[in-house]
């Protein structure tokens, strides 16, 4: 497989777990389960809680203006990037995070937003900045460990002013580069975290180590560290796409973001050949602001070569 594959695989992967999850969002662990105890029976992609079946939520929405302020810029321009984060949230999305919402709207110039709210709050270790990270992910992986780390903080500074949310966003994107280089994820993770601010180093070391499982976090997997654990975790413990997937939207609580940060990691390990036509034939990423726009599989998969180019 190559890095272009792996690379659909990736956007591809992150968006489809993003939309299975979507309807199971803060329900109870075991709830996917319960309700498709088949693997591969089929129906799945259900739609429920204001989604349609195959909609990608906010988390996919935002993958894609980062993206596509990547490409017509050319260049990471982080002004762009809040500018379009902005239009995107006036034009009443139907699903955004309390704390983005807040940045994005407090009128607060795009380099003082996010910081000023942390400094308000002294809460932003969310994982919103990492929900959106797929994309970002692909396109600085040629880069090397240094370049994709540090747009991925800087992306995500624009709305968490926390730097734990950085971090794991900087692992996030470190997982994909090695992933895409052919690479074991799951080995290179030690090396990964000697890469994270020191500050926040112990934190990724407990939830990314080899014999940690989401039962032992200490907060809920809104949370940026037990959110990014938890998809390593489901990465490790399964033996293919589906039940990558299926794993992470077990586990309750923000089924949407752990099922998309584990798609995207699933999708660039396993390859966009996994994914099954069941859940990529009604995946579709509305992009309120933009003039009705809604993406389909091929506009992602022409986005993913795009990016990897």
């Amino acid at each position: 497989m190559n890095r272009i594959q792996r690379s659909v695989g990736a956007v591809i992967g992150s968006a489809v777990g993003d939309a299975l999850g979507a309807p199971f969002e803060f329900g109870p662990a075991g709830a996917f389960s319960t309700r498709f105890p088949a693997p591969g029976a089929g129906g799945e992609m259900c739609g429920g809680g204001g989604w349609d079946p195959g909609e990608a939520t906010d988390d996919t929405q935002m993958a894609v203006l980062v993206a596509e302020s990547l490409l017509e810029r050319g260049e990471l321009d982080l002004p762009d990037i809040f500018a379009r984060f902005q239009r995107w949230a006036a034009s009443d999305p139907k699903d955004i995070g309390l704390q983005t919402e807040d940045v994005l709207t407090n009128g607060m110039p795009w380099d003082l937003a996010a910081a000023i709210h942390f400094q308000v709050s002294q809460r932003a270790a969310g994982n919103g900045s990492l929900m959106r990270a797929a994309t970002s992910a692909v396109h600085f992986a040629r880069g090397g460990p240094q370049a994709t780390m540090d747009a991925a903080r800087r992306i995500a500074a624009l709305t968490h002013g926390d730097r734990a949310a950085w971090e794991g966003t900087a692992v996030f994107h470190e997982l994909i580069r090695v992933t895409l280089e052919g690479a074991e994820p799951l080995a290179a993770l030690p090396g990964i975290v000697d890469l994270v601010h020191p500050d926040h180093r112990p934190r990724y070391a407990t939830v990314l180590a080899a014999d940690w499982h989401p039962d032992q976090a200490t907060e809920l997997n809104g949370a940026v560290w037990p959110c990014l654990g938890s998809a390593v975790w489901a990465l490790r413990a399964t033996g293919g796409f589906e039940d990558a997937v299926r794993a992470a939207i077990d586990l309750g609580g923000d089924t949407d973001t752990v099922a998309a940060v584990t798609g995207g990691l699933a999708g660039a390990y396993y390859g966009p050949d996994t994914i099954p036509e069941r859940w990529t034939a009604p995946l579709h990423v509305p992009l309120p602001g933009s003039g009705g726009r809604v993406l389909r599989l091929p506009q992602l998969t022409d986005l993913a070569h795009r990016l990897a180019a």
